[in-house]
């Protein structure tokens, strides 16, 4: 499948003619969700879920469908009668001709202090897995993680380990936009140096075969 990096923590994939984007938050462009076949978002929070994205992609075509969590499902699933769908952590899917496990179910911890929301992750046709907003190993090899770069609930040693332990053929960054190009440039140095795969990145708008 072509795998085309968004800003932030949204990608396109496509395959067959088909088209899936995950996560169209709010750092991600106005149209990142027009043209989609399916919608996938992994948790609440609005860099990963904005409501304007997604209505435009839902509203340019009334045969695209959302997969979500409840606490996103909730909030757009009236609007769009039939084409919302609840998923949780163990569910199986096939949409837009991607077939879909669902792995985790809670949000990283940002501080003890914050309740933990619902976060699940994606692994799409059995190889590529977008864990949104947490650091879940799927429970099978993986061949290409999308790895969250950088957020206020992580620090560099848990993002090296946690691409050691899920032992990807390859990864690529996403959750990326709160790093100016010197942090971008350290993390990257980190990974190519100590996270025993191929670490790429791909700025916003660019693809790769995966």
């Amino acid at each position: 499948m072509k795998l085309t990096k968004k800003t932030h923590a949204c990608v396109r994939l496509e395959k067959d003619g088909r088209t899936l984007v995950i996560d169209p938050g709010m750092f991600t462009e106005a149209d990142a969700a027009v043209g989609a076949d399916a919608l996938f978002v992994t948790h609440e929070h609005p860099d990963h879920f904005a409501e304007d994205r997604l209505r435009a992609g839902l509203e340019a075509d009334p045969a695209v469908e959302l997969w979500a969590p409840r606490s996103v499902a909730d909030q757009i699933s009236a609007a769009f009668p039939g084409r919302v769908h609840t998923v949780g952590h163990g569910d199986t899917f096939t949409a837009a001709g991607f077939d879909v496990r669902v792995h985790g179910e809670l949000h990283a911890v940002i501080h003890p202090d914050l309740p933990r929301v619902t976060n699940v992750g994606y692994l799409v046709d059995g190889s590529l897995f977008h864990p949104g907003d947490a650091l879940t190993v799927p429970d099978q090899p993986v061949d290409t993680l999308l790895l969250p770069l950088h957020a206020p609930w992580s620090k560099a040693s848990e993002v090296i380990d946690y691409l050691r332990e899920v032992k990807p053929v390859r990864a690529y960054d996403i959750h990326d936009v709160l790093l100016a190009e010197p942090g971008l440039g350290l993390y990257g140095s980190l990974l190519g140096s100590l996270g025993g795969t191929d670490h790429s990145r791909l700025a916003p708008g660019d693809s790769a075969d995966v």
